[in-house]
């Protein structure tokens, strides 16, 4: 898959993820409030991404890649975020983790299985027809 295009979907789920929050949580500007709650998790999942590309890894797989970019993505994120005032309540600190992992890792496991699936399909009917 092409690293620009998993990059990003992943930007997509931070930019909703952001989104979300303040929504649920925050009244203002929608888009000025969602850059600010945005910003420490873009720069984190770019992070992410690099480390990905430093390592020659694909980036669509679950594993190595998709849990790196996780990883990073979710812990340099608080970091940045910490750093730049805002709250780490420990229900947002639960939350973020599932949503983040629900969707940075769901996505791509939901690719793989189709990816997958295909490929068994394909090979029982070039069997089946050989057959």
């Amino acid at each position: 898959m092409n690293r620009w295009l998993v990059i990003l979907v992943d930007l997509v789920f931070v930019l909703f993820f952001a989104a979300a929050g303040r929504e649920s949580h925050e009244s203002g500007s929608a888009l000025a409030l969602v850059l600010v709650i945005a910003w420490p998790f873009v720069v984190a999942l770019a992070a992410g991404h690099a480390l990905v590309a430093l390592r020659r890894w694909s980036p669509a797989p679950v594993w190595p890649s998709g849990v790196t970019v996780l990883a990073v993505t979710y812990l340099l994120g608080m970091s940045l975020r910490f750093v730049q005032g805002r709250g780490l309540a420990p229900g947002f600190l639960v939350v973020s983790l599932i949503f983040l992992t629900v969707t940075l890792l769901g996505w791509r496991a939901s690719i793989a299985f189709v990816e997958r699936r295909t490929a068994a399909q394909e090979a029982s009917e070039k069997s089946g027809a050989r057959s």
